[in-house]
Protein backbone atom coordinates (compact mmCIF):
# COMPACT_ATOMS: atom_id res chain seq x y z
CA UNK A 1 0.00 0.00 0.00
CA UNK A 2 1.40 3.20 -1.27
CA UNK A 3 0.97 5.86 2.09
CA UNK A 4 2.51 9.40 0.27
CA UNK A 5 3.48 10.77 -2.83
CA UNK A 6 7.26 10.33 -1.77
CA UNK A 7 6.52 6.71 -2.29
CA UNK A 8 5.89 7.47 -5.67
CA UNK A 9 8.69 9.41 -6.65
CA UNK A 10 10.95 6.94 -4.77
CA UNK A 11 9.21 4.41 -7.10
CA UNK A 12 10.10 6.50 -10.02
CA UNK A 13 13.34 7.48 -9.33
CA UNK A 14 14.53 3.63 -8.79
CA UNK A 15 12.53 2.86 -12.31
CA UNK A 16 14.63 5.66 -14.10
CA UNK A 17 17.80 4.81 -12.76
CA UNK A 18 16.85 0.78 -13.38
CA UNK A 19 15.65 1.85 -16.31
CA UNK A 20 18.59 4.48 -17.83
CA UNK A 21 16.01 6.54 -18.31
CA UNK A 22 16.18 10.48 -19.30
CA UNK A 23 14.09 12.95 -17.90
CA UNK A 24 14.06 13.99 -21.43
CA UNK A 25 12.19 10.90 -22.17
CA UNK A 26 9.93 11.13 -19.50
CA UNK A 27 9.20 14.70 -21.03
CA UNK A 28 9.20 13.38 -24.31
CA UNK A 29 6.07 10.76 -23.15
CA UNK A 30 3.77 13.19 -21.81
CA UNK A 31 4.39 15.93 -24.47
CA UNK A 32 5.74 18.65 -21.94
CA UNK A 33 9.03 20.09 -20.96
CA UNK A 34 11.80 18.43 -19.55
CA UNK A 35 11.83 20.71 -16.47
CA UNK A 36 8.12 20.45 -15.68
CA UNK A 37 8.11 16.91 -15.61
CA UNK A 38 11.06 16.55 -13.42
CA UNK A 39 9.15 18.53 -10.97
CA UNK A 40 6.04 16.67 -11.36
CA UNK A 41 8.01 13.18 -11.03
CA UNK A 42 9.91 14.53 -7.86
CA UNK A 43 6.82 14.80 -6.38
CA UNK A 44 5.84 18.96 -7.27
CA UNK A 45 3.33 19.01 -9.66
CA UNK A 46 0.21 16.92 -10.38
CA UNK A 47 -0.49 15.09 -13.95
CA UNK A 48 -3.94 14.46 -15.85
CA UNK A 49 -4.94 10.83 -16.12
CA UNK A 50 -3.46 10.19 -19.60
CA UNK A 51 0.16 12.05 -18.47
CA UNK A 52 0.00 9.92 -15.15
CA UNK A 53 -0.96 6.18 -17.33
CA UNK A 54 2.47 7.35 -19.40
CA UNK A 55 4.34 7.82 -16.73
CA UNK A 56 3.04 4.60 -14.65
CA UNK A 57 3.88 2.61 -18.21
CA UNK A 58 7.24 4.02 -18.61
CA UNK A 59 8.19 3.93 -15.00
CA UNK A 60 6.36 0.47 -14.77
CA UNK A 61 3.99 1.83 -11.65
CA UNK A 62 1.34 0.21 -10.40
CA UNK A 63 -2.38 1.74 -10.20
CA UNK A 64 -2.27 3.19 -7.44
CA UNK A 65 1.12 4.76 -7.70
CA UNK A 66 -0.75 6.22 -11.42
CA UNK A 67 -3.32 7.39 -8.93
CA UNK A 68 -1.70 9.06 -6.61
CA UNK A 69 0.40 11.23 -9.20
CA UNK A 70 -2.94 12.94 -10.11
CA UNK A 71 -3.42 14.00 -6.49
CA UNK A 72 -1.99 17.69 -5.93
CA UNK A 73 0.43 17.32 -3.88
CA UNK A 74 2.40 19.28 -0.58
CA UNK A 75 4.72 21.46 -2.54
CA UNK A 76 7.98 22.49 -0.99
CA UNK A 77 11.01 19.72 -1.65
CA UNK A 78 13.17 21.21 0.44
CA UNK A 79 13.95 18.92 3.62
CA UNK A 80 15.38 21.91 6.11
CA UNK A 81 15.46 25.69 6.16
CA UNK A 82 18.76 26.12 4.61
CA UNK A 83 19.69 23.41 1.77
CA UNK A 84 22.73 21.13 2.42
CA UNK A 85 23.27 19.81 -1.08
CA UNK A 86 25.81 21.91 -2.32
CA UNK A 87 24.04 22.27 -5.84
CA UNK A 88 20.69 23.54 -4.06
CA UNK A 89 22.88 25.32 -1.62
CA UNK A 90 24.07 27.44 -4.44
CA UNK A 91 20.77 28.68 -5.82
CA UNK A 92 20.09 29.60 -1.76
CA UNK A 93 23.10 31.27 -1.67
CA UNK A 94 22.17 33.14 -5.30
CA UNK A 95 19.43 34.19 -3.83
CA UNK A 96 20.88 35.22 -0.93
CA UNK A 97 23.37 37.79 -2.73
CA UNK A 98 20.78 38.68 -5.37
CA UNK A 99 17.79 38.47 -4.07
CA UNK A 100 17.59 41.97 -3.36
CA UNK A 101 18.98 42.98 -6.57
CA UNK A 102 16.64 41.10 -8.46
CA UNK A 103 13.65 42.38 -6.55
CA UNK A 104 14.74 46.25 -6.99
CA UNK A 105 15.32 45.71 -10.51
CA UNK A 106 11.80 43.73 -11.24
CA UNK A 107 10.13 46.58 -9.03
CA UNK A 108 11.76 49.17 -11.12
CA UNK A 109 11.19 47.63 -14.25
CA UNK A 110 7.64 46.22 -13.38
CA UNK A 111 6.82 48.02 -10.01
CA UNK A 112 5.28 46.87 -7.26
CA UNK A 113 4.65 43.05 -7.58
CA UNK A 114 6.02 39.55 -7.97
CA UNK A 115 6.74 37.62 -10.62
CA UNK A 116 4.54 34.26 -10.52
CA UNK A 117 5.38 30.71 -9.78
CA UNK A 118 2.50 29.65 -11.36
CA UNK A 119 2.39 31.06 -14.70
CA UNK A 120 5.80 30.31 -15.14
CA UNK A 121 8.57 28.37 -17.40
CA UNK A 122 12.28 27.28 -16.90
CA UNK A 123 14.58 26.44 -19.45
CA UNK A 124 18.24 24.69 -18.22
CA UNK A 125 20.24 24.26 -21.17
CA UNK A 126 24.80 23.41 -21.24
CA UNK A 127 25.98 25.93 -22.76
CA UNK A 128 29.90 24.92 -24.24
CA UNK A 129 32.90 27.03 -23.10
CA UNK A 130 36.53 26.92 -23.94
CA UNK A 131 36.98 27.93 -20.06
CA UNK A 132 34.47 25.07 -19.11
CA UNK A 133 31.07 24.27 -19.55
CA UNK A 134 28.35 26.67 -18.44
CA UNK A 135 24.65 26.28 -16.90
CA UNK A 136 21.95 28.35 -18.44
CA UNK A 137 19.26 28.64 -16.81
CA UNK A 138 16.49 31.15 -18.08
CA UNK A 139 13.72 31.49 -15.56
CA UNK A 140 10.36 33.06 -17.12
CA UNK A 141 7.25 33.99 -14.58
CA UNK A 142 4.40 36.29 -15.55
CA UNK A 143 4.24 39.57 -13.33
CA UNK A 144 1.30 39.97 -10.98
CA UNK A 145 1.11 43.75 -9.57
CA UNK A 146 -0.07 44.10 -6.45
CA UNK A 147 -4.02 45.57 -6.22
CA UNK A 148 -5.30 48.47 -4.40
CA UNK A 149 -8.53 48.11 -2.80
Amino acid sequence: MISSRDQVTEMIIAAKVRKGLKWAHAAETIGRSKEWTTAGCLGQMTFDKPQAEALGKLFELPDEAIAWLQIVPYKGSLPTSVPTDPLIYRWYELVNVYGTTIKELIHEEFGDGIMSAIDFSMDIQREQDPKGDRVNVVLSGKFLPYKSY
